[in-house]
């Protein structure tokens, strides 16, 4: 009986660590904002993503009930030519971190809602390959932050 209950009891521990180990579980967002742009344009969202994790954690997408659609994306200049294209998914290292931020990797934000104003509080939903999702508070900013 004794042997019964030890080896429940190890289960379940092994299965609450096992909930525990997403990759969202291991990843912490720091420094989030977004830069509001006047009228219907699009939204910048910016953060860094800290993984205490043994293993990488794949970032494949976000959402905001803010916003319509949420995409990320990658800035670059080519010959003085700024660029901007979508990318699937952006790795955070293990034991590692990587900042979105301007002229880099990003949020775009698309389709607000109903308007955003600076000093507000945008959610957004982060995802990663596993199906977890990290949750953050985005802090919006006029349009010539830094």
């Amino acid at each position: 009986m004794r042997l019964r209950v030890l080896t429940l009891l190890l289960a379940g521990l092994l299965c609450t660590g096992a909930a525990r180990a997403t990759e969202a579980g291991h990843v912490h967002a720091t420094g989030a904002w977004i830069r509001v742009l006047p009228g219907a344009l699009p939204a910048g969202g910016y953060v860094t993503l800290r993984n205490d994790g043994d293993r990488p954690a794949m970032l494949t997408g976000a959402s905001s009930p803010a916003y319509g659609s949420v995409m990320l994306h990658q800035s670059s200049t080519d010959t003085g030519m700024g660029r901007m294209r979508m990318v699937d998914r952006l790795e955070v290292p293990a034991h590692g971190q990587v900042a979105l931020s301007p002229g880099g990797y990003h949020l775009m934000l698309m389709d607000a809602t109903r308007p955003v104003q600076p000093g507000q509080t945008v959610q957004v939903s982060l995802r990663f390959a596993d199906g977890s999702t990290l949750a953050a508070g985005f802090l919006a900013k006029p349009a010539n932050a830094l």
